[in-house]
């Protein structure tokens, strides 16, 4: 069955060692196999997929769009598309948040963004360094990969990863008031070795970092030393924003304000190629071209994308996640910790995790493969891999999120049961 990909694709595939299924077709949160079998689906495109697949408002949307001979490709040229996608995130979003950012249109993956938001730091400070984190992963381009913590990914760069220093993220001392405290000893000393740095880029939630939640009072006191010292504060939210973590921008909870946040993934609406630069104001001081690429200007993904507003606008997303993470937390709490007092559970809106490193890495693997023997599709993170990841479309029924649910408790029950 699979045999033209093992002759004709590339070694660096990944996903589908992990699930050697023959997809055709999606629903919202369910797949289907050529042959017509079904898998939920807790993967969702690695965040991309936060509407579902082939949400029907934002399909139509794009449908309509594409019947009607509208432009598809425009470089950065002024569009309709962009010119009502960038009202419709400044009236259904960024304004009703109080929030002032210029948009940047970037290439069409997340990483490209947090390279244009390193490359806007430096130039905007007049600095090279930057502070990054124990765990962090924003993307696979040198100057992101550089900031990326993963050892594996971090080897296959091929060169040298220079001019960034990473610390310890918010529990990793202990809690969050020592690893502030670190950083600012870092920052403070003119003996510590580290120089004054352009920005810190953090995720309030490290999704591939094992799904590590930062507290908020951690997320006020980075916001503070950035402050202290003139850094650049950039929150990488392509994979936890977009509502997954409750509300549209992750860093909410926290009441702080960013100077530069990058965004991919879900914002398209519907899984298609996009990412964004947001930027205070007063950093917006790139030259014309300075930072370009021949598909910053997706039309199919603006239109996605506003369509992606209106909906959150009226189904209140906000308030399903609240709902929803209700459910998870619950459910975690009664029926997947007690299993065994050794797992770790820990997550916030509709990303969470479940971490084995304290009885076994290696069962995380084992609880993926038996959830999918059961009809699911789940992957992991962490150290080691040793998170079993949920990452279900936040557009998921509610019965069906109860029933990918009792198969992950289910799964994990018979992988510890064979320990």
């Amino acid at each position: 069955m699979f045999e033209v990909f093992e002759e004709k694709e590339s070694q660096v595939r990944s996903y589908c060692r992990h699930f050697p299924v023959l997809l055709e077709k999606a629903i919202n949160a369910e797949l289907f196999t050529a042959d017509g079998k079904r898998y939920l689906d807790f993967l969702a495109g690695a965040g991309a997929i936060n509407y579902g697949h082939n949400n029907p408002y934002i399909k139509n949307a794009i449908v309509n769009y594409l019947s009607e001979d509208n432009i598809l490709h425009a470089l950065d040229l002024f569009t309709v598309a962009k010119q009502d996608f960038l009202k419709a995130f400044d009236e259904i979003i960024l304004k009703p948040k109080g929030l002032d950012y210029k948009i940047m249109c970037c290439g069409a993956t997340g990483t490209n963004a947090v390279e244009a938001a390193l490359k806007l730091a430096r130039k905007n400070t007049k600095r090279q360094h930057v502070i990054a984190f124990h765990g962090a992963f924003h993307g696979m381009t040198t100057g992101a990969l550089a900031c990326t913590g993963e050892r594996f990914a971090r080897e296959g760069a091929g060169v040298a990863l220079n001019n960034v220093t990473f610390v310890p993220y918010s529990h990793q001392l202990g809690g969050w008031e020592e690893s502030l405290a670190y950083l600012n000893y870092l920052l403070s000393d003119d003996h510590s070795g580290v120089p004054m740095p352009a920005a810190i880029i953090l995720e309030t939630v490290q999704a591939e970092g094992g799904i590590n939640v930062a507290e908020v009072e951690w997320l006020k006191g980075i916001r503070d030393i950035c402050d202290k010292y003139g850094i650049m504060m950039i929150v990488d939210d392509i994979q936890v924003g977009n509502c997954r973590s409750g509300s549209f921008f992750s860093f909410e909870r926290a009441g702080i304000v960013p100077d530069l946040v990058t965004l991919s993934k879900s914002i398209s609406g519907l899984g298609m190629p996009m990412s964004l630069l947001l930027m205070r104001p007063q950093f917006d001081i790139f030259g014309p071209a300075e930072h370009n690429g021949t598909w910053r200007g997706n039309q199919l993904a603006f239109v996605g994308a506003k369509a992606g507003f209106e909906y959150y606008r009226d189904h209140q997303m906000e308030k399903m996640v609240a709902e929803k993470e209700s459910i998870i937390r619950d459910f975690m709490k009664k029926e997947i910790a007690p299993i065994d007092e050794r797992l770790k559970i820990r997550g916030i809106g509709m990303i969470w995790g479940i971490d084995f490193a304290a009885i076994d890495s290696n069962l995380s693997k084992a609880a993926m493969h038996a959830c999918l023997d059961r009809g699911m599709i789940i992957e992991r993170a962490g150290s080691f891999d040793c998170v079993l990841k949920l990452l279900p479309p936040l557009t998921i029924p509610v019965e069906q999120l109860r029933e990918g649910l009792e198969i992950i408790r289910d799964s994990v029950k018979q992988v510890l049961d064979k320990c």
